[in-house]
């Protein structure tokens, strides 16, 4: 029975998409803004706060942060990411479908050269997992309801990660 549910397709883990963020106001976003193009070769989104938070100075209107996902090939950036942290993460890091690490320096990611212009910053990584079957619930028309054991678990992750990318887990 164990050995027919782990042939089933359905149940197969897969790599959704790859989040890299940074947050910050004024030069210090528009470094990351161009950290985050040169990385991914992508335009990266700004983020603008709706809320207003007066002892970080944030007001409603303010960009406080930008992003770029990746859903096209993430294994070949993640592989990348996961260098730069020297393949260790931390299992406080991962929750149900998905996983978050920093990347504090982005000199220490492989083939990435200090620039004058940016500095030293770092950067947030968050990997997302997906089972096929997932878009019923998300579609628009004929929307469905998925069960819970469509989940992805914390020991999936860890077993999906230490199988495709030999990482190291510690606690």
């Amino acid at each position: 029975m164990k050995a027919e549910k782990e042939k089933n397709i359905m149940r197969t883990v897969k790599i959704e998409k790859v989040v890299l963020s940074v947050g910050g106001t004024g030069d210090y976003l528009a470094k990351g803004h161009k950290l985050l193009e040169i990385i991914t070769k992508r335009k990266p989104a700004k983020r603008i706060s709706r809320k207003r938070i007066p002892t970080f100075g944030v007001r409603p209107g303010l960009e406080t942060g930008t992003v770029v996902t990746v859903r096209k090939n993430p294994e070949e950036i993640l592989k990348k990411l996961l260098a730069a942290t020297e393949n260790t993460l931390r299992r406080k890091q991962i929750s149900e479908n998905n996983f978050s690490f920093g990347v504090k320096e982005y000199i220490e990611i492989p083939g990435m050269e200090y620039n004058r212009e940016i500095g030293i910053m770092g950067l947030d990584v968050t990997v997302t997992f997906k089972r096929t079957g997932r878009r019923v619930s998300l579609k628009k028309i004929k929307k469905g309801k998925i069960p819970k054991r469509q989940v992805i678990t914390k020991e999936e992750i860890i077993k999906f990660m230490e199988d495709n990318f030999q990482t190291r887990f510690r606690k």
